[in-house]
């Protein structure tokens, strides 16, 4: 089976339900996602080759990795032409692993840089793309509907990748970055013990 079809060569793609061309929001929004998904595989080899252990950080990305092409599927989808893949029970399931990870950080209190471990980096680079992903996926939303399941689903994976970035840091024992010219903009810290700002 050849791999190209020549489809395409016209700018346009298949959804699920339509044919879009290729520069149409709903295409740049599922294609973020598929971006973000790269990234997420990137990290996770780098967790798999690590002399440090994260075989819970594996398989969470393993499953988020999953959970993004279901998220990438239902944005691919125009209308209700099938049922939508991401569900409020994929959103609650990352919120108590946020707070695990939250609590296996040093705690902080200024703007956190990027950095540190390798593995903390590539962590953060799933953040940032993410992030994108839903700021296409709120510009598609403007325009037509959606699952709005996925859009709360990047929310708050975003959130589970700084988690981690700042966990994988306390467990290569690299501290987190901080923005030297912020502020304590956090009225409590952010991590493990926390406790109020004096």
């Amino acid at each position: 089976m050849s791999i190209y079809t020549r489809t395409g060569d016209k700018g346009k793609t298949a959804l699920v339900g339509d044919r879009r061309n290729k520069d149409d929001l709903r295409v740049e929004a599922y294609g973020t996602v598929d971006e973000a998904n790269s990234f997420v595989g990137d990290a996770l080899s780098a967790l798999e080759e690590s002399a440090f252990d994260f075989s819970d950080m594996i398989e969470v990305l393993d499953a988020v990795q999953q959970e993004l092409f279901d998220t990438g599927s239902d944005l691919a989808t125009v209308g209700e032409v099938r049922p939508y893949k991401v569900s409020p029970e994929m959103v609650d399931r990352l919120e108590p692993l946020i707070d695990l990870y939250m609590s296996q950080a040093v705690p902080v209190k200024k703007f956190i840089i990027p950095g540190g471990s390798r593995i903390s980096s590539k962590l953060h680079l799933c953040r940032t793309v993410t992030r994108r992903a839903e700021r296409r996926v709120v510009a598609l939303a403007h325009a037509e509907p959606i699952n709005p399941e996925c859009l709360r689903y990047l929310n708050r994976l975003s959130d589970l990748f700084f988690a981690m970035a700042r966990a994988a840091n306390a467990r290569c024992n690299r501290p987190d970055r901080e923005y030297v010219r912020s502020r304590n903009v956090f009225r409590h810290a952010m991590g493990k013990n926390e406790e109020a700002e004096s």
